[in-house]
């Protein structure tokens, strides 16, 4: 079965900084779309589009042929799916569930188990991109399941993404997400680093940044997270303690797997210092007031 819009309803949990976007080009392209966030107040701009909203989660999972979550934490992905009133227990078998929040990949595999047990198809769906790739419809989405749910639920990706993969079994995707958020970790060390050497030498930041950002230096977070960090936007398109909180599901599964990874470590404890000062509220291109307050020193 392949999902359209004339044969299913989406059910879409978690409306945040990321969700809000994915479910709104899933309206954008007719789907019928059902809602529910935590808050309310932030699926307003859905309800507008013509999203429908839910009370419950168990709710909309009951009424939904797919449900696709974007929440938080690992722990809130447990409750959403296995609560009294969560998905597992409330979905109808044969429904399509996709987790796309960063998340445990041994969680993935204990949802894909118990859905499986109950007739019900699953997916991990983690994405890259932040809140650009999001409004933009061109997130990275890396998929861990089964081919022909990978293949049904296809469509469904390409409104939301223009780079999706599947990446193995129940899991793989979570790994390959694991994967994403390792190399980004180490690199905004080197971003801000580079960033904080060009005014401690006296040049113009945004003159080096036009120069490197297009060379061997060139990547997602110095074209387009540097620039927030010399206008002093702090704003989140994807929040320190989330990040906090993927780096230390990555550092366990490392861990698991006796995998040594000190960059990973040291790119942890520079973000836990900042959230100490306040900032797990702001985005993560914020590690650079750790560097300029050394220049003040």
């Amino acid at each position: 079965m392949t999902i359209t819009k004339e044969n299913s309803i989406i059910g879409f949990v978690g409306t945040g900084v990321m969700g809000k976007s994915m479910a709104g080009h899933l309206l954008r392209a007719g789907f019928q779309v059902l809602v529910f966030n935590r808050t309310k107040a932030r699926t307003e701009d859905l309800l507008q589009l013509g999203a429908v909203w839910q009370d419950t989660v168990g709710e909309l999972a009951a009424r939904s042929k797919v449900i696709i979550t974007m929440v938080g934490y690992p722990k809130d992905v447990e409750e959403i799916y296995f609560g009294k009133d969560g998905i597992i227990n409330n979905a109808k078998s044969g429904s399509y569930l996709v987790d796309m929040t960063t998340s445990a990949p041994a969680l993935a595999k204990k949802i894909y188990d118990k859905a499986l047990a109950k007739g019900m198809h699953t997916l991990d769906a983690p994405v890259s991109g932040g809140d650009i790739g999001a409004k933009e419809a061109r997130l990275a989405i890396m998929v861990g399941g089964d081919v022909d749910v990978f293949e049904a639920l296809v469509p469904i990706f390409n409104l939301i993404g223009k780079n999706v993969v599947l990446q193995g079994k129940a899991g793989a995707g979570q790994h390959t997400k694991m994967c994403n958020q390792i190399a980004i970790a180490s690199n905004m060390i080197g971003v801000c680093e580079a960033m904080a050497y060009a005014k401690a030498a006296g040049l113009n930041p945004e003159s080096v940044l036009k120069s490197i950002e297009s060379g061997a230096a060139g990547s997602f977070s110095l074209t387009n997270l540097a620039p927030r960090m010399l206008a002093n936007n702090f704003s989140p398109g994807f929040y320190v303690k989330h990040f906090i909180k993927d780096m230390t599901i990555a550092l366990e599964s490392a861990k698991a797997m006796g995998l040594l990874t000190p960059g990973l470590e040291l790119a942890k404890s520079l973000y836990d210092k900042l959230a100490e000062q306040g900032e797990e509220n702001s985005g993560t291109q914020a590690l650079i007031k750790l560097y300029l307050q050394e220049d003040t020193k």
